[in-house]
């Protein structure tokens, strides 16, 4: 077990003694940090998997246009699906919310579809669990709006009720100040990295931030990327310069980071462009808000010299399309034109004349370790008359080599599987 685990109940025990029992709702999790319960009796919700939503949902489906010899089918109906983490060795899919829900996906008889959905971890009261990751050995962590939690065996206990094992990694309003909350940029995205450390990414909350805000941005690492210990220590701003990123992973091959992050509003329907970016060391800087997207420069701060060193996107994406969620693709299902390369979801415009996004996009690796080709790869969940029928946001590869697409407009996960070209 994790050694952030193994002494926790020594370590929350004493602090536990000396809270208030009038507190007793707001504390239940640090209740389940010593292994206690918390004496909720109401059930966890869940999700009916069958009816008129998730036969609409399939209708819809039909619509989705993706290469030759690849389909498309529902796999879960899920409120507000954003985030997914998949329990290595169950294959149960954790799913994160913008709201105050947290989704336990259970597929029992291993025919990819979902046997059930239940509320996750129902004791605790989440504040846009959004960033939802696993460690290696099992820990599934967290990253809400401004603290971050740990469940060890949450595939197991979370099938016991609302009452599971839980782990305070960043207390509440201790991951950035509080003056810094705001509906904006607020979902969080993390990933347990090579070296063992949890790496989250922390949007932060303006358009374009004042520049009497920007030390104080920088010093805490909003509009940048953490890391820490898995046990909340030894934190470090690891990556400068994001606008607002809810999306990263680390490429098996070399280990490097890889993130999206979105850009700046208000320039124009085609500018700036959307990023995927490669970090290759602590460090670097990728150029917010001294650049909008890409090297255009932002209105706020064209008189100030940008950082040295700036590090400019691998791929430049189409301006507004909101691209969120991504993952390097480690199945062996799929051609071995995708193999090793990033699908990356796009949730589509908010801003834009003529709407664009909705859709996931498929950049491969070249040998080198530096972005090749783009291309889409599933769209269609945006129609010809620029109504939104989904709006995808992370993507995530299941045991067999399969892709789950999230979806928290239509309220669903789809799974994307080839059996050969047609």
């Amino acid at each position: 077990m994790n050694a952030t685990f193994r002494l926790l109940p020594l370590a929350v025990g004493a602090m536990l003694a000396c809270l208030p029992a009038a507190r007793a709702a707001q504390d239940n999790v640090n209740t389940l940090s010593n292994f206690r319960q918390t004496g909720n009796t109401q059930p966890a919700e869940t999700i009916p998997q069958t009816g008129k939503t998730a036969d609409a949902l399939r209708d819809n489906l039909k619509q989705i246009k993706l290469p030759p010899g690849f389909k498309i089918e529902l796999y879960a109906v899920v409120p507000e699906a954003r985030h997914m983490a998949i329990e290595p060795s169950t294959g149960v899919v954790f799913v994160g919310t913008r709201k105050n829900r947290v989704w336990q996906v259970t597929d029992r008889t291993k025919q990819r579809v979902a046997s059930d959905v239940v509320q996750f971890a129902s004791s605790v009261s989440f504040k846009v669990p959004n960033g939802v990751c696993f460690s290696p050995d099992g820990v599934l962590y967290v990253a809400e709006q401004n603290r971050v939690l740990g469940f060890p065996a949450a595939q197991f206990f979370g099938e016991g009720g609302p009452d599971v094992a839980a782990a305070v990694v960043v207390p509440q309003g201790k991951l950035i100040p509080t003056q810094f909350e705001s509906f904006n940029h607020g979902a969080r995205a993390c990933r347990v990295g090579p070296d063992k450390k949890l790496y989250i990414a922390l949007g932060q909350p303006w358009n374009v931030p004042p520049k009497d805000k920007l030390a104080e941005l920088d010093r805490n690492g909003l509009a940048g990327i953490i890391r820490m210990d898995q046990d909340g220590k030894n934190r470090e701003v690891y990556a400068h310069g994001v606008r607002n990123s809810v999306g990263l992973d680390f490429n098996p091959k070399d280990k490097t980071l890889w993130f999206t992050d979105n850009q700046v509003d208000g320039m124009g329907d085609d500018t700036p462009p959307g990023e995927l970016d490669h970090a290759t060391k602590a460090g670097e800087n990728f150029g917010f808000p001294w650049y909008g997207g890409g090297k255009v420069r932002t209105a706020d701060y064209k008189d100030q010299n940008p950082p040295a060193g700036v590090v400019f996107p691998q791929v430049e994406y189409a301006a507004h399309a909101a691209d969120l969620g991504m993952s390097f693709y480690t199945g062996k299902m799929f051609p071995q034109k995708y193999q090793g390369g990033i699908f990356v979801a796009e949730h589509g415009s908010w801003n834009r004349t003529k709407p664009i996004g909705a859709r996931v996009m498929y950049t491969q690796i070249k040998e080198d370790g530096t972005a090749g080709e783009t291309e889409i790869f599933a769209e269609g969940w945006l129609t010809e008359s620029g109504e939104y029928m989904g709006r995808p946001v992370d993507v995530q590869v299941l045991q067999d080599g399969s892709l789950l697409v999230s979806d928290d407009y239509a309220g669903a996960i789809y799974r994307i599987s080839y059996s050969g070209a047609k």
